[in-house]
């Protein structure tokens, strides 16, 4: 199948870069409207009893969450001055006025000393808008927040998530000037060519263009959370570079064996056309167990990375090989000097150290293993976390205005839990109100709403929505009897994690069954060995192993926190690291898939164990490690960036690919196949006769010529 789609794109290349053109230049323009149909957050369980608490209020007493906190406050008037006072209201007055607000709650209105802060030279007001979390409407709204002759700070959740939005479109910006000059001069090195170096980045380019096209339409039939806008650019990028690596140097190797540039063209789509064909619907299914999960930011995650790599795909198997069969030779013209040796394809570096790892095994396999151990570690003490206001950096407005919130303001004024308590009068309600009083940290109970047999509670204590104590709370409201005849729901930003942390827990096993038994039947497919599967798995498991415990290092326990610039909470928030999971598989998958082929290539020709390793090693060695430093730049550049959870997953994909890059592929893989022998390639007769007739593989045609000398960098 690939052999003819090879010969059809070098037939049709004009006629595949002319639609490429046109799908891409549409799609790119189109698909950049991504930024504006986003949606924020979407970390809760929308089937948990948290997200019915939030429904069933709005439902039946309207809504009550603030999508604003405006905090207006004065060095030396107090919130009873007359002028204080005409300031806030007179502001409130135009706000209550405006199309896209809902409401709005003052001290003045409610004389709650919660709306005062300790000092009494500041106050808040509580803005609710007509759609909730809508970025458009707090846009339309924020000129009107400004008190004449007061300071004003803006908290609250939509306004943590505008600067978000905005912090993350300043990220993709930073992270390509960063990273672009970088990968330019390193393709130059690893390819010696401007031509070759040139042909990754326009796969990139077209990748991510259209993977944004991609979910822009998924937009209409889901929510597409805005942190999926990062996951896009990594993969996108990071996986189309790598892909196109792979090609572009497969193909110049049959150029330099002698073929013509169809047959170079053929062969390469034969070989690693095909290997990336298997890479890329490897780490696809790896993504797409996100969908498992009933979280929007998860199946965004999901849904946004699986159009990157499958774009990334599509792009590296048409455009590319239609424009290596217009270039032909060419693609090694404007050579640039830079430092690099020749050596055979068959023989150098790699194969000695594969054959200096294989006389030695079973000490390179402990000594690695116990390396990676030692990585993994710390996962062992992983506490897991939410996500609040700290994901942004330190200084950003919105996180100042929430932590001002929460540290001069009475207790209850900032994080809350809230109860709904419906089906019986106020006074039933009164008195669970007060049996949730009696409960430990619990500061105070407050009736927020009421409408008709519906109450509303909001249950204040000390501390972030994310403690244990709050939990605990949550915990011992919902296992407090309700009002005969009643029904309570717990809801509010800790009663959300909780039943977050319930619903990753719950959907796990499943996730690592899903992307275990494909990745399994793929691999089977693709090297018709049973052996190997179960090898790549476990190899994969140490890797993400050792990124875990590194992200506990660092992000939880707070190690290099200020060379890297984010603040440590303690904690790790638990979505990230289901997303890290999926993604860290189905790289470490791609690695080994690149290994494989050329494994599975040498065995077939040679049918010697040491020889197919060593060989197949020499060939893929050079190539895995210049994309692992590629994809390493790429993700560098978003690591760098101000959100602190896409930061962990930069951090956390940076060692997993050094790790699998150098410690995994190059010594724990050689070694345990040179143990393996003969048996890493066992199956059993049925399944060897399936594989013949159904496996992902070609029938390899005869070397036309004995290869050639080709550059190798140093």
């Amino acid at each position: 199948m690939f052999a003819w789609w090879g010969r059809t794109v070098a037939r049709a290349r004009w006629q595949v870069l002319i639609v490429g053109l046109v799908v891409t230049v549409a799609g790119g323009v189109w698909g950049l409207g991504l930024f504006g149909s986003v949606v924020g957050g979407g970390f809760e369980d929308p089937g948990s009893e948290s997200a019915k608490a939030a429904e069933r209020i709005v439902a039946e007493v309207g809504r009550q969450d603030a999508d604003l906190v405006v905090i207006y406050s004065s060095d030396s008037a107090e919130v009873t001055d007359a002028a204080f006072r005409d300031a806030v209201t007179g502001t409130v007055g135009k706000l209550r006025q405006h199309a896209d607000v809902a409401g709005a709650v003052s001290f003045y209105d409610t004389q709650s000393p919660a709306f005062v802060s300790h000092d009494r030279h500041a106050t808040f007001v509580a803005v609710t808008l007509k759609k909730a979390e809508s970025t458009e409407q707090y846009d339309a709204v924020k000129p009107l927040l400004d008190a004449p002759g007061l300071r004003t700070q803006v908290a609250g959740g939509t306004a943590i998530q505008a600067d978000i939005t905005e912090r993350i479109s300043a990220d993709i910006a930073r992270a390509e000037t960063m990273s672009m000059p970088v990968l330019i001069v390193l393709l130059l090195f690893v390819f010696g060519g401007a031509v070759a170096a040139g042909m990754p980045m326009l796969v990139g380019g077209i990748a991510v263009l259209l993977a944004f096209a991609a979910t822009r339409a998924l937009t209409y039939v889901t929510d597409i959370s805005v942190f999926s806008i990062n996951i896009i650019t990594m993969l996108g990028m990071g996986l189309a570079i790598d892909y196109a690596l792979f090609i572009v140097s497969r193909f110049r190797e049959e150029l330099a064996g002698g073929r013509s540039t169809a047959e170079a063209v053929e062969r390469t789509l034969d070989t690693a056309g095909r290997t990336v064909f298997v890479s890329a619907v490897t780490v696809a299914v790896a993504l797409a167990s996100l969908l498992l999960f009933p979280q929007v930011f998860l199946r965004s995650m999901g849904l946004g990375g699986v159009s990157a790599v499958l774009v990334a795909m599509l792009a590296s198997v048409t455009v590319l090989p239609a424009l290596l069969a217009v270039l032909g030779p060419r693609i090694n013209a404007l050579k640039v000097r830079l430092p690099r040796r020749s050596a055979p394809a068959s023989t150098g570096l790699w194969e000695r150290l594969a054959r200096a790892v294989m006389r030695r095994p079973l000490p390179v396999i402990a000594g690695t293993l116990a390396i990676l151990t030692l990585l993994a570690l710390p996962f062992a003490g992983a506490q897991f976390g939410g996500p609040d206001e700290r994901v942004l950096p330190e200084g950003e407005a919105s996180r100042v205005a929430t932590e001002r919130l929460a540290s001069d303001f009475p207790p209850g004024a900032g994080n809350t839990v809230k109860v709904l308590v419906t089906g019986v009068d106020g006074a039933a309600a009164g008195g669970f109100a007060e049996s949730v009083k009696g409960l430990d940290g619990v500061t105070g109970v407050q009736i927020t709403a009421a409408e008709g047999t519906s109450t509303v509670l909001a249950v204040a204590y000390d501390g972030s929505s994310a403690s244990e104590r709050a939990r605990d709370i949550v915990a011992g409201v919902r296992d407090l009897p309700a009002p005969a005849g009643g029904e309570v729901l717990v809801g509010g930003a800790t009663a959300e994690l909780v039943d977050l942390l319930d619903s990753l827990t719950e959907r796990l096993p499943w996730m690592a069954l899903l992307v275990a038994g494909t990745t399994f039947l793929l691999l089977f497919l693709a090297f018709g060995s049973l052996v190997l599967p179960i090898k790549a798995i476990v190899m994969n498991v140490v890797s993400i192993g050792a990124s875990f415990g590194a992200v506990v290092w660092v992000f939880q326990d707070g190690h290099l926190s200020d060379f890297l610039g984010f603040t440590p909470t303690g904690d790790l928030e638990a979505t990230q690291l289901i997303l890290m999971l999926a993604i860290l598989f189905g790289l470490s998958t791609d690695y080994e898939v690149f290994l494989l082929s050329r494994v599975r290539e040498e065995w077939d020709r040679t049918h010697d164990n040491v020889q197919a390793v060593a060989g197949g090693l020499q060939r893929t060695g050079r190539i895995i490690t210049s994309a692992a430093l590629l994809l390493v730049i790429v993700i560098g550049g978003f690591a760098t960036g101000g959100i602190s959870f896409i930061k962990m997953i930069g951090v956390g994909m940076i060692v997993a690919i050094v790790v699998d890059a150098t410690l995994v592929r190059a010594l724990l893989v050689p070694a345990t196949m040179r143990l393996l022998g003969r048996a890493n390639w066992w199956l059993p007769g049925p399944l060897d006769r399936f594989y013949k007739r159904y496996g992902i593989h070609e029938e390899p045609p005869a070397p036309a010529t004995e290869p050639a000398r080709v550059p190798v960098a140093v």
